[in-house]
This record gives C-alpha cells, sequence and structure tokens, in this order.
C-alpha cells in the first residue's frame, strides 16, 4: 500500500504537475488553500504534507504545518516556497516543518529522494519505539538487552532482589552495564518513585567524595560558604548507587561502615546525627576480595556491601546477544545522525559476533556508532566497522570461506533463523544441547522455534 501525500498549493499547474511525477508512488491527494487542506487532513490519515508557504486569503504554509503537528497521527511536513532564503527555512523549522524546499531549484528526483528519507527515518523511529516498549515489557527496564542464558540468569536475579531492601553489590569489567542493572533494581523495586542518586566515588578526591556523599555544614573546610545536603539525604526513600566503590579511600569506607549498620551519619563538619532511608547498590570494575586481602580495602565493609553479589558478565560471554544489541544501537544512531540505515550487512554482523569485544557492550555501542557515522549505504558494510573489528571478521573469513556462519544478503532474524536451524541439525534434534550451544535457554530456544514457525524442525 502506498503511502498517502497531500499536496497543497494555490496553482494549479504546480499541484497538476506534482501529482503527476508523484501518484506512481503515492497516493497523491490536492488542496488549493488552507481550509479544503485542514478539512482533508481531518478527514483521512496522511503520511506526507507536501505545502506551499503562500497560501490563499492571507494563510500561510507554516501554520497549517502547525495544525498538522496537533494531529493524532502526524504527517511528515515538507514547505516548498519561491522565496528561498536561510532565515525562512529556520523558521519554518521552528513551527515544526521536517524539511524545506526553495521551489526555483527543486528537482523531482530531490524532492522524491527527501520524501523517501523522511518517511524512511520515520519508520526508524516507530521501529526503534516498538523495541524499547519491547523491552520494558520484558524486563521492567527499557535498557537491558539480551537473551542469552548469562543475561537471563542477572536477570533472575535482578527481579528477585530489587523488592528487597539488601544492599547489592554489582561487579564486572568496565562496560558491562553495571549502572544499568543498578537501575533495574531501583525501577523493579518499591523505591521506583524515589529518586535514584549516581555517585562516581572514582572522580572525586577523598574530601570531595566525603562531602559528596554526606554533606557538609558552613565553614566545615576553606570553600564550604554555606551547608551543602549530600547525597543520602537527596536519595532519601530511594537508592544511592556508588559506582567504582573500589577507589574509596579508608575514612570514606568508616563511614559507609557506620551507615550501613546503624542508617545515620554526620555532615562533615557537623555534630548533629542525622539518618536516612537509602538502599545501597554499589558497582566495582576491581577485585575487592584481593584489594581486602592486601589491605587497601576493609573486610567488615566489604560483607557489608556484599549481601547480595551480582556479576555482570563480559560482552564475549554473550556474543549472541550482540545482534540484538547491535540493532538497538543501530535504530538510535541512525535516527540521532538522520540516516536511514536499517540493517547490517551478513559480513559486518558475523565480524562483530567473532570479536571479543574486550571493552565490552560500550565498545559495542561506539563501534555501531562509528559505522553509522562513516557508513554510506542503507547497510552497515564491514569497512564501516572499526578496523580492531574488521581484522577479526576477514581472519576469521579466510578461514571459513567454505562454511560461512551466515549467508550474504539476509536480516538479522533471517541469520539468527538460520543459526538456529543449522545448530539444532548438529545436535541432532537434541533442543537443550542446541541451546546451551547458541547460548540461550531452553524456554528462550522453544520460543524463537515458535516465533519463526519451526516447531517442527
Amino acid at each position: 500500500m502506498n503511502p498517502n501525500l497531500l499536496i497543497v498549493d494555490d496553482e494549479k499547474p504546480t499541484r497538476d504537475g506534482l501529482r503527476s511525477a508523484l501518484e506512481d508512488r503515492y497516493e497523491v491527494y490536492v488542496a488549493e488553500d488552507s481550509a479544503s487542506a485542514i478539512e482533508l487532513l481531518e478527514s483521512e490519515t496522511f503520511d506526507v504534507l507536501l505545502t506551499d508557504f503562500r497560501l490563499p486569503n492571507n494563510e500561510d504554509g507554516m501554520k497549517l504545518i502547525g495544525r498538522a503537528k496537533t494531529l493524532p497521527k502526524q504527517p511528515i511536513c515538507i514547505l516548498m516556497t519561491a522565496y528561498g532564503s536561510e532565515e525562512l527555512a529556520v523558521e519554518a523549522l521552528k513551527h515544526g516543518a521536517d524539511d524545506y524546499l526553495a521551489k526555483g531549484r527543486m528537482q523531482i528526483d530531490e524532492l522524491e529522494t527527501r520524501i523517501a528519507r523522511a518517511l524512511r527515518l520515520r519508520s526508524l523511529e516507530s521501529e526503534n519505539q516498538t523495541l524499547k516498549q519491547q523491552l520494558n515489557k520484558k524486563f521492567g527496564l527499557e535498557n537491558i538487552i539480551g537473551e542469552s542464558e548469562p543475561m537471563q540468569r542477572v536477570m533472575d536475579i535482578v527481579r528477585q532482589v530489587a523488592p528487597a531492601r539488601a544492599t547489592v553489590l554489582i561487579q564486572g569489567e568496565s562496560g558491562t552495564g553495571k549502572e544499568l542493572l543498578a537501575k533495574a533494581i531501583h525501577q523493579l523495586s518499591p523505591r521506583y518513585v524515589k529518586p535514584m542518586v549516581t555517585v562516581h566515588c572514582a572522580a572525586l578526591s577523598p574530601t570531595l567524595l566525603e562531602s559528596e556523599l554526606f554533606g557538609h555544614e558552613k565553614g566545615a573546610f576553606t570553600g564550604a560558604h554555606e551547608r551543602r545536603i549530600g547525597r543520602f539525604e537527596q536519595a532519601e526513600g530511594g537508592t544511592l548507587f556508588l559506582d567504582e566503590i573500589g577507589e574509596v579511600d579508608e575514612t570514606t569506607q568508616v563511614k559507609l561502615l557506620r551507615f550501613l549498620g546503624e542508617r545515620s551519619f554526620e555532615r562533615v563538619g557537623g555534630n548533629k546525627t542525622l539518618s536516612a532511608d537509602v538502599r545501597v547498590v554499589a558497582a566495582t570494575n576491581k577485585n575487592l576480595k584481593k584489594l581486602v586481602g592486601i589491605g587497601e580495602f576493609r573486610e567488615d565493609l566489604y560483607f557489608r556491601l556484599n549481601v547480595v553479589e551480582l556479576w555482570a558478565p563480559p560482552l564475549r560471554d554473550r556474543l549472541n546477544d550482540v545482534p540484538l544489541l547491535a540493532l538497538n544501537f543501530l535504530s538510535e544512531f541512525a535516527i540521532e545522525n538522520t540516516k536511514a540505515i536499517t540493517d547490517f550487512t551478513a559480513e559486518a554482523l558475523e565480524a562483530m559476533i567473532r570479536y571479543n569485544w574486550p571493552g565490552n557492550v560500550r565498545e559495542l555501542r561506539t563501534a555501531v556508532e562509528h559505522a553509522v557515522v562513516l557508513s554510506k549505504s542503507e547497510m552497515i558494510q564491514l569497512t564501516d566497522l572499526p578496523h580492531s573489528v574488521q581484522s577479526r571478521g576477514v581472519i576469521q573469513n579466510e578461514v571459513q570461506l567454505n562454511n560461512p556462519i551466515i549467508e550474504k544478503g539476509v536480516t538479522l532474524e533471517e541469520a539468527e533463523k538460520q543459526l538456529i536451524v543449522r545448530t539444532i541439525k548438529e545436535c541432532r534434534g537434541n533442543r537443550t544441547a542446541a541451546a546451551k550451544k547458541v547460548g540461550i535457554s531452553r524456554r528462550t530456544l522453544h520460543r524463537k522455534l515458535h516465533r519463526y514457525g519451526l516447531e517442527g524442525i
């Protein structure tokens, strides 16, 4: 079904010419003035509104665009004018126009390209929103992405511990998403209506960190010109996330230990004992047990923090999550960079799956952004990826030329389908073994088989 397009122009030759040029690809409607256009907009749903700037009866296209943007389904709005100027273009965009064209320099090919590009971007935005809604429904937090067995285990623990008050210690390498897990714990807890306050401990000196956490009284130290409320007080009723807890100095460790035991503290330079109803979630990329062993971290504080221990798995241990993560990042950065990129080539996807991602999800996110910025086509090519990822794909492809993991020219869904079918065959129909080999739970495999209509294999 072709998209609906409304052309608004008071000149009949222009209306007829545009209709003739565009009717092969669009269901074209025309209107000669603002009143007729509004009547059509309220009776039909349009994907694109193409309007002249100057309209009869002292109306103009920007006012019409403003009206169109109040509709339940807003069309893509493109303003045309014979009086092209940079100031008018800026004004049009301020009024909600998605694009701006000067009639005198307008070519039909360019117009068609701009309309198609705008529609593709709108489609990407819709797909991205749908994906986020699906992820939010599944995980309770839209930014936690992963169907692999390691991530399913982590999320099961998150759901179990979220309703409790217990302190949680999240451990894992840099870039594994420890802060996202902390946010998930907060969002799924009864405290979600209260603030989650984050403190990056490694970014502050010992003196500043103590003041940041517990606040200070006026005159407590040079530069303390007034009383300052600390993060514990700001997080009242909610969650305090202490990132890089392994960097905390000994003095602050003592005060943290006291708070975790008594739920009380004093501001720096103060004598009044305060209390706060705050849940503490801490994270580190260091081995705290080792730090305890060499005397750099208090053992009693370690045990207070480690009521529930949660390990964020490195991306190399859940490589089958790479396609889903990559597609999510692709949707985000395609919209951010106004590029109509929809997928990855098989070669690019295979290289990403084979790479070991020492920087974990953070590195993958950066790699996809890099690829989107450099890409000149509607699909991310192997050559668009950073050289470190490319070289891994090239080396493996030389070895696997006669038996590629993924066939060329397929979508991510088709690639996943191929992988599942091939793995089940390799496991001689043993679905439990196939699920383990792919890195997902048997339940997830069953759901995917149902989705792809493969229950009979």
